[in-house]
Formats: structure tokens, sequence, C-alpha cells
């Protein structure tokens, strides 16, 4: 088999071991869930139902406040009643909105749910299909959270002819990915089919870094049971960060490049996580996105393990043999992986739809080294994946010139982390971009409502 990638990037450590070939293991049924109201990119949901209130685990208790496509609902976890709506802190450093539900913990309450009836993907129109996704709060999974539905809804101006599902999984420690290949492949090859049915595609490509190439003959042999066996394939991705960005995917398996400020769309393909593409087939069983797939690793956690977590889930609030965190050596937890993922101040936070990680790090395994002046070696342009000018963009930023960071390319950056990794200077160029594009943002926004007066 041809192994394909993608220019320029990196070659780092995946330290995986701790949890790489185990599956995915159900957390203990948690007596309480925070559960954020905003978990996606799009129209603000609200709350729908209110304190003191009883709850079914699956049903509906946030949505948008009026008719808007882009907005995902959100759904209890677990079944038990409202104890609180409140403003907390989420894994992405910022406090929003969430709704605690009180459980007692038990399996008799875990099977008190408020399930949808299933609804058969291949017989059912596009718009019926679109609408079930939609109402199970079907979100992008591998960090970004752009409800799927939309994804979904090819507009007619765009010819896609290529499905691409991302199991390259190459931030270090995470294997929740590589955990739902192997364990849930069939549902996975569903998911994919669902797609393609929906898009009126008829070519899926499943890619993996070649550190997974053990899977491409289960994969296979799956494919053919399902009667997939041109259909859907696998290609295989050198082990190469970030080779998991869909843009830098799309190119190692198609040759196709998504043009500066384009979508995948733009290279005919769309690119769904594993993860999403088990919840677009649970979709139909009935079942709403309630609960996700996450690595939880690091040498602070004395147990490593990928599990299967309700959102809301509080990892502080399981049980402490569970995880075996020692926090008297614990210098960093970050949610998501190290390159792209945030640190935060504690595990205290709630588990979401585009969780992938939580890894608790010693201080053998970070740094907190002071930022040093720009030396101009270039090395964030050498190893740019996205063929950008990082020190260029770090400069206009420097000058509050956002607009001068954003014709460099501010908007084609995918957050990778690799200028920063390599920066000998250990300049913190990601956060300088996180924070231009919100500058941006609020400006935008400014914009935009002096000229609604």
């Amino acid at each position: 088999m041809i192994v394909s990638t993608f220019k320029r990037g990196l070659k780092i450590p995946g330290r995986k071991g701790a949890t790489e070939g185990k599956p995915a293991e159900t957390v203990p049924i948690p007596t309480q869930v925070v559960i954020p109201v905003n978990q996606h990119l799009g129209a603000p949901n609200k709350a729908i139902v209110a304190v003191g209130d009883t709850v079914k685990r699956g049903q509906k208790i946030a949505d948008a406040a009026g008719p808007s496509p882009m907005s995902a609902p959100v759904h209890a976890s677990i079944a038990g009643v409202v104890k609180k709506i409140e403003v907390r802190a989420q894994t992405n450093n910022a406090e929003g909105p969430c709704i605690i539900i009180e459980g007692d913990g038990s399996e008799a309450s875990w099977h008190d749910t408020a399930f949808m009836e299933p609804l058969d993907p291949f017989q059912c129109t596009k718009e019926e299909a679109l609408a079930r996704i939609r109402e199970a709060g079907v979100v992008g999974m591998g960090g970004a959270g752009f409800p799927t539905h939309v994804k979904l809804n090819v507009p007619p101006r765009q010819t896609i002819d290529t499905i691409i599902a991302d199991g390259a999984e190459c931030e270090p420690y995470l294997t929740t990915d590589e955990a739902a290949l192997e364990g849930k492949t069939d549902v996975i090859i569903r998911g994919l089919a669902i797609v393609m049915k929906i898009t009126g595609v008829k070519k899926a490509i499943i890619g993996l870094e070649d550190n997974k190439a053990h899977l491409v003959p289960v994969i296979e042999e799956k494919a053919r049971k399902a009667g997939y066996p041109g259909e859907i394939t696998v290609g295989l991705c050198r082990t190469r960060y970030p080779q998991g960005g869909e843009k830098l995917l799309i190119t190692a398996l198609t040759g196709r490049e998504v043009p500066s400020g384009g979508l995948p769309g733009d290279a005919h393909c769309i690119v769904q996580n594993v993860g999403s593409l088990i919840a677009i087939a649970e979709a139909f069983d009935g079942r709403p996105l309630i609960e996700r797939g996450l690595t939880v690793s690091g040498g602070a956690c004395g147990h490593p393990r990928n599990i299967v977590a309700p959102i809301g889930t509080v990892l502080a609030g399981l049980p402490p043999d569970f995880l075996a965190i020692d926090y008297n050596n614990l210098a960093k937890i970050l949610a998501g992986g190290p390159m792209m993922g945030f640190a935060i101040p504690s595990d205290n936070v709630p588990i979401q739809k585009n969780t992938s990680g939580i890894v608790y790090m010693t201080a053998d395994e970070t740094t907190a080294d002071p930022e040093g002046a720009c030396i101009r070696c270039g090395r964030c342009v050498r190893n740019c994946s996205m063929k950008l000018f990082p020190v260029l963009m770090s400069n206009a930023l420097d000058t509050d010139d956002v607009d001068e960071a954003v014709r460099i390319g501010l908007l084609d950056c995918i957050e990778c982390g690799a200028c920063t990794y390599m920066c000998p200077a250990r300049i913190k160029l990601v956060q300088r971009f996180r924070i231009g594009k919100a500058k941006l943002r609020m400006k935008q926004a400014a914009a935009q409502a002096a000229a609604q007066k």
C-alpha cells in the first residue's frame, strides 16, 4: 500500500504507548454532570429546562433561541433533576452557562431514556436525514464543533466527489480514535455510508497514519462485509504532525490543495472525524450525542485509559482510583493534546462534545521557559504545514495590525503549534494567533453592529 503525506510538518514523539491498543472503557456512572449550553460553532443556545425539572437521559435541554441552521441542541447525558443553571468554567478556558443535573448513579436511571424513534437513513429523504442529525446534536468531534448537518448540506454550487473519514489522530498522547476504529469499525463504516447516501458521493477514504497500519485489513474486511468493498477504502499516510488536519489529510490522500481562505468543499471533499461518524450512525438508531470517547493520559495519571464518558462528566468527580491522578507531581493539565490543546487550571471542568483528551503532565513532560527575542532563524517558516510566515504574522500582531496579519495569512493558520514547538526563543506564536483571530472577530462584530444602527 502506498503511504502518502504532505510537505513540511514535524516528526515528533507520539507518547501514545500508555493507551495505545487499549479498548475504550465506560466510566462509572456519574451522579452529577455539568453540561455546557453551547458546544458548537454558530448561533448560541438557551436552556429549555428549569431548575427543579426532572429529565431523562437523551432529553433535549438546550437549543437555539430561534430558527437557525447554524446551531446544534444539547441533551441530558444522565437522568436526574436539574439542580442549577449557572455560569461555569469550560475546557476552552472560557466561562459559559451550564446545566447541572444530579442523578443517583444507578443502573436503573441509566436506562431512563428519552431517545428518538429509529429512522432508516437509506429510506428517508435527504432533508429528513439532515434534520435527524441536527436534532441529535451532532457536531464535529475532532475539535472544531461545527454543526454536522450544515457541513453535509452541500450547496448547489459545489461538487463533492470524496468523503474522508479522519482517523489520523496525529496529536501526541491521544488514542481515542484508534480505540474507536478498532472497537466500533462497523459503526464507523455505517456512519460513512450514511454520509455517502446524504451527499450522493460514491467514494470514501478512511485516512490513517501508518502507525495504525495493523487496522487496515480489519477495516477493509468490515467494509467488504458491509457491501462497500470498492466504495470505502483505506488511505495510509505517513506518521507526521499535523497529518490529522483536514486540509493536510485532503492533500495527502487526493493530491489536492484547499485554496487560501477556502474550505474542504473547494477541493471537492468533505472530512468527518471518526467520532462524528459514530454519532451520525447512532443518531439514526434514535440516540442523541450524549457521550464521547476520549483519552486520559500523561505522566501524572496512574491509570491512563481510553474512556467513554457522558457529556458533562467532571473527571475530578470520578472515583479517585479510576484514574489515580498524582496531584503532588502534577505540573499542567491539558484539554486536548499538547500541540493544539488548552492548558486548564484544574480538572474540575466538564467533558464536552469536542473534548478529545485530558492530559495530566508532570514537570518532566512540559516546559515553562520564558519567551526570548526572535532571532529570525526561520524555523517557524520552514516547518509551517500551511506554508505561512508565522514570524511576519506575529510582528504584525505585535503592532496591533490585525489587517496586515490577515493579509499575510492569519486566517489560514490551523493553530497546529508546529511553529511554537520549533521556536528556539520559545515565543508563544499560536497563542498570539488565537488572540489575533479573537480581535478580528470583535472588530467584525463591532462593524456589523455599527452598520445595523
